[in-house]
């Protein structure tokens, strides 16, 4: 029956990017942006995690399918990439991978049990970090997805990772979502971090600096982290108890350039105007959560994940007008860099193969519509990757030599085209691409609550049909 299921899915998903293919065919770049989004604050009751990935390059997006595996109590341990070692969980669940090859914090993963995890980067000043064999890097949102059974749960893996090896770069939130909740899981180089669960009826926002502040680890059940977080801060001289008032992470952790990045607190700003009834000042001290206007629906994300400050003062192109707006001083949500959106959708009253799905844009949110994909989808259509899940991960640090060649024939490559000849003229071309992208985005969701009830009444018909 579940196999049956995950094949009408992985079906349907085939069909719609067959669609959008046929219809495709005719600063500094890790500036990633996400918006997570409590069960009570969504018009649906889905938890939700809306995303947009930024790298620069020439890049490539693989799409794999990675199994369950058991691995037994003697599997080998996993080797990290600067050398240290950690252990393989007994079993590992299966996933979908959103690769990105050569790059070591870009990857996104969707777990069988609804746990979303990708990232983004966030400066911190620690200068004199604790590491044991390098510390961890790319392997931690990837054993993160393996093992979670819950948001909570990921968090607490990635947290006794960090414990155990130390983080290896300079800082980085992690934001994870799954049916029991969001959270956002901030590191520090070396070993310090902290996590903090969105409240169910807020939202809360994130481009590439920390936004956590005030930390109680005494709530273990809205905050995690590292138990010297604040004696720590005192030591380095980021946080005087006496002069500094209640303790801020944000304030004490952050490498202070990137806390006045003009990219950072535009897109902070601009999304919780548009999200907030409370609407705030760019040189405003803004929250780390807040309570929307009214209840979210997928639209909306879909809408913020495209903004370019239209209708602002940091709108440089009048319009569309005087220019492309991938190209304005202030980077946008939707930006040259994007490499894909998504929003997770994420309902804990349905079966976890239906109430599990990942809307993503390919390439860029202005330009593709949100397409959905089910956490049960069995594999992708072949011209999605690149290669096999285990030749990948062998491989993901490896250089491409001769991206034409690499890429030659790879889907992803029809959705950067059809984003670069946009450019070309944007103000000529966006009116009737955005036509385009918004009607099959409303069939799509017009016919989501349909399709899902139909899936659900034949889970039930099978499994009575099994019983008896």
């Amino acid at each position: 029956m579940k196999s049956t299921i995950k094949l009408l899915l992985t079906t349907l998903f085939i069909t719609v990017f067959s669609i959008v293919n046929a219809q495709t065919a005719k600063e500094n770049g890790y500036n990633c942006f996400s918006i997570l989004i409590g069960k009570d604050a969504t018009a649906d009751g889905s938890v939700m995690f809306a995303h947009n990935e930024d790298d620069f390059g020439d890049r490539i997006v693989n799409w794999y399918r990675v199994p369950y595996e058991y691995n037994g109590d003697n599997a080998d341990s996993i080797t990290l990439k600067r050398g240290g070692k950690i252990a393989r969980a007994k079993e590992t669940y299966s996933y979908l991978w959103l690769e990105i090859p050569e790059l070591e914090f870009s990857d996104s993963y969707f777990n069988e049990n609804g746990i979303m995890i990708s990232s983004d980067a966030c400066s911190s000043r620690e200068d004199d970090p604790e590491l044991t064999s390098g510390g961890i890097g790319y392997w931690l949102r990837r054993a993160m997805a393996e093992r979670a059974k819950s948001a909570k749960d990921a968090v607490k893996i990635g947290g006794k990772l960090i414990d155990e090896m130390g983080y290896a770069s300079s800082g980085r939130t992690y934001c994870v979502a799954g049916p029991d909740g969001v959270w956002m899981l901030s590191a520090v180089k070396g070993k310090h971090w902290v996590a903090e669960r969105i409240p169910d009826n807020h939202i809360a926002i994130i481009p590439n600096y920390y936004t956590i502040t005030t930390v109680d680890l005494t709530d273990t059940v809205n905050f995690l982290g590292s138990p010297d977080l604040i004696e720590y801060a005192v030591k380095k001289g980021w946080y005087d108890p006496k002069t500094d008032g209640e303790f801020d992470f944000r304030k004490a952790y952050s490498d202070q350039g990137n806390l006045q990045s003009l990219g950072n607190r535009a897109r902070h700003w601009i999304t919780i105007n548009a999200l907030s009834a409370k609407q705030y000042d760019i040189n405003d001290e803004l929250p780390f959560s807040f309570i929307p206007k009214k209840k979210v629906e997928l639209k909306d994300l879909f809408t913020v994940l495209r903004n370019h400050y239209e209708g602002t003062e940091l709108d440089m192109t009048d319009g569309y007008t005087k220019g492309n707006p991938h190209e304005q001083k202030a980077m946008s949500a939707c930006s040259k860099t994007n490499q894909y959106g998504f929003v997770a959708q994420i309902r804990k009253d349905m079966p976890v193969d239906i109430g599990a799905v990942l809307w993503i844009a390919p390439r860029r949110p202005c330009t593709e519509p949100f397409l959905p994909v089910y956490s049960s989808l069995l594999s992708v259509p072949e011209n999605f990757a690149s290669t096999d899940y285990k030749t990948a991960l062998k491989t993901h640090f490896n250089r491409i030599e001769d991206f034409e060649s690499y890429s030659k024939g790879h889907s992803y490559l029809l959705f950067g085209q059809k984003a670069a000849n946009v450019d070309k003229d944007y103000g000529k071309f966006i009116p009737k691409v955005k036509d385009s992208v918004v009607k099959m985005e409303n069939e799509l969701l017009f016919n989501q609550a349909d399709f899902e009830k139909r899936m659900i009444k034949f889970t039930h018909q099978s499994r009575r049909r099994q019983e008896n």
